[in-house]
Parts: structure tokens; C-alpha cells; sequence
């Protein structure tokens, strides 16, 4: 039984997972709160989730009919994410495990993120495509054994990511935060060839899987205040569905590129944007005529969520992966390496390097999937 525990930025989230079965899944959110500033405010999220992490403890242990001492393992988000926000869940971690004398492992939230599909559809096959899309996070990804493995890049985001760029252009379009729900919205009675918007780095030969969201951000922004400058009312609809379409384009294009290049017959899409129903319709339409096995989430794992740490720290429990100490910190800005992560802080305020997550005795790690 292993308790998953997420609080990396305005979600705090507990879930159950022994076996690969998700027994309890429970979110608190402070979206709310943050609405008003157009943005999630680092100091309010960290006091949000100590309000919210006792609570959201108990009710998954109640969902799942377990005390405490039930519990077998207790992972935790140590990165990235809001400095505050993951003291916070580290702190209540740390405080469950040594209460109940059982092992601690730190996660990476993003392979949460990736883990969070095995919850409706089993294990990932090896190797499977995986595509991140989140608010601060679009990243393509060659996934071998998520726990084992080394997680290969293919591409990240050099500067605004897919859902960032929602949430921005949402404000000039004068919508409401979040901006991934608002935009999808409104794009329902548009026509998503109404605007000829950009398809960033589409061409790219230097770095053919790398995503750039920022110019089609400044393209839509202009589009709106061209409209104003002109006292004309800004055709919304129509802007959301062609905004929604381009990034759709760009996310799904580069995703079947990669499975085509690295001959990978599944592509799994995670991350809140995995739940924008245009990016899911294009996804099915383009990996139904590639001939490749598409795998979503449903929605209430697409967002972060604790299920998707407990899931991580079940394979990890699993694979025989050694737990992290009580010494183990945070790493707020932590890249995507192994899905173990267990930095420690050192007192110039460096962190050791991160720990891998070495294989189960048998399973060989392999640096590098290329070739």
C-alpha cells in the first residue's frame, strides 16, 4: 500500500496505489484563490496546502479503508515545482513515514505525470512515445522502463510551454484563469481556420522535437490588439479554436515524427493540456491513420494529482529501489532523469547530485537509447 502524496504547486493531492490499482485519489485545489491574480501566487499555494494536507490524508485513507499503519511506503513530489509548495508536502511526508516506520521515496513530478496513464491502462509498453503538455512543462520523451531506465529527451520547450501559452493569451483575450479550460471553451463555436496562426518550429532541422510557444503567445496578442486598435470587437471564437488548433497541430505533428523516426508504435499523452479536448481529438485522429496505439489519461489524472505519485512509488516499491533518507530536500527547478528523485541540500545550499533510481538486481541501467 503505498501513499502518494503531490503539492508542487496549487493542487494537494493524496492517492492510494498497491498493485498497480488505484484504491484512493482525493485533490484539494487553490485555484480559486488564485484566480483574481491571473496566476497561481507562490505564497498562497504553500499556505493552501497546509490547510489542505491533513484532510486530504485522511479522506484517502478513508476512501481506502486503511489507517495509518496500514500504509507500506509513502512517496512524495521532491521536484520541480514551487519552492514552498514542496517543502510543504515534503515536511507532511516525511512526518507519515517516520510515524509509521515505513520507507520514503521522492518522485519526479513529471514522471507522475507518465505514470498516471498505468492507472487506467497497465503497464507502458517498452518503448512507448510520451508526450508532456502542462502548464510549465511540454516535453517528448523515449520511455523505456519508467523506474529503471533513464528517461531520453528528445525534446523540451525552450521557452513558453503549451499551457502557458494558453493561460497568457487567455488574459489578452480577456478570459478567466486557468486559461487551458476558458480557451477550449470558447473555441467550441469557432472556426479553427479562421486565423492563420504560426506553427512554431515546425521546420526546425538543428532540433526537429524542441517546442517554442512564445511566438504564437505574441502572434495571438497582436491579432487581438489589432482587432481593439480598430474598435472592433475581437472575434473570440474564432481566435480560441485557431489558437487551440495551431498548438494542436504542433504537439501531435512532432509527437507521430518522433514514434515514425524511433519506429514506437504507442504514444502516451500526459499533463493538463492532455485534457484540452482538441489536443485528444487530433491525437486519436493523426495516431488512428499513423497505425499507432494512443494512450490518455482520463481527465482527473490529466491535472496533478497524488494517484500519479503513488503510482511512481509503487513501481518503485516494486522494482526493489532503495528509499530515500530523511535527509532527502527538494529540488525546485530538478530536470527529468530517473523518476526516483532524492536530492540532499548540503549547507552552502547546493544539492548532491541526484540519486538514480538503480535497477532491481537483473535489470541492467542503460544510458543511452539511441542507438
Amino acid at each position: 500500500m503505498v501513499l502518494g502524496i503531490e503539492s508542487s504547486c496549487d493542487e494537494t493531492g493524496a492517492g492510494i496505489v498497491s498493485g498497480g490499482r488505484l484504491l484512493a485519489h482525493v485533490v484539494a485545489s487553490s485555484m480559486d484563490e488564485h484566480a483574481r491574480y491571473g496566476g497561481v501566487v507562490p505564497e498562497i499555494a504553500a499556505r493552501a496546502h497546509l490547510q489542505a494536507f491533513t484532510p486530504v490524508v485522511q479522506e484517502a485513507l478513508a476512501q481506502a479503508g486503511l489507517g495509518v499503519r496500514d500504509i507500506d511506503a509513502v512517496a512524495v513530489t521532491t521536484g520541480p515545482g514551487l519552492s514552498g509548495a514542496l517543502q510543504v508536502g515534503l515536511a507532511g511526508a516525511k512526518s507519515l513515514a517516520y510515524a509509521a516506520g515505513v520507507p520514503l521515496y521522492g518522485v519526479h513530478h513529471l514522471a507522475g505525470h507518465v505514470a498516471a496513464d498505468t492507472l487506467e491502462h497497465g503497464p507502458l509498453p517498452d518503448p512507448c512515445m510520451v508526450l508532456i503538455v502542462s502548464g510549465g512543462h511540454t516535453s517528448l520523451l523515449l520511455v523505456r522502463d519508467l523506474v529503471r531506465d533513464p528517461i531520453l529527451h528528445l525534446g523540451d520547450t525552450v521557452d513558453d510551454a503549451a499551457g502557458e501559452c494558453f493561460d497568457k493569451v487567455a488574459r489578452v483575450f480577456g478570459l478567466p484563469y486557468p486559461g487551458g479550460p476558458a480557451i477550449d471553451r470558447a473555441a467550441r463555436e469557432g472556426n479553427p481556420c479562421a486565423v492563420a496562426f504560426p506553427r512554431p518550429l515546425l521546420g526546425s532541422k538543428d532540433d526537429p522535437y524542441a517546442f517554442s510557444f512564445s511566438g504564437l503567445k505574441t502572434a495571438a496578442a497582436r491579432w487581438a490588439e489589432h482587432h481593439r486598435l480598430r474598435g472592433e470587437d475581437i472575434p473570440l471564437a474564432d481566435g480560441a479554436a485557431s489558437l487551440q488548433e495551431a498548438v494542436a497541430d504542433v504537439l501531435t505533428r512532432k509527437a507521430l515524427a518522433a514514434c515514425r523516426q524511433y519506429d514506437v508504435r504507442t504514444l502516451v499523452v500526459v499533463g493538463g493540456v492532455a485534457a484540452n479536448s482538441r489536443v485528444r481529438a487530433l491525437a486519436e485522429e493523426r495516431c488512428a491513420a499513423a497505425g499507432v496505439q494512443l494512450r490518455v489519461p482520463p481527465l482527473t489524472l490529466c491535472t496533478d494529482n497524488g494517484a500519479m505519485i503513488a503510482a511512481v512509488g509503487d513501481l518503485l516499491v516494486r522494482a526493489g529501489a532503495d528509499p530515500a533518507q530523511l535527509n532527502v530536500s527538494i529540488d525546485p527547478s530538478a530536470p527529468l532523469e530517473y523518476a526516483a528523485l532524492h536530492p540532499v541540500a548540503r549547507r552552502d545550499g547546493r544539492r548532491e547530485p541526484r540519486e538514480r533510481c538503480d535497477a532491481a538486481p537483473g535489470f541492467p541501467l542503460v544510458t543511452d537509447r539511441r542507438t
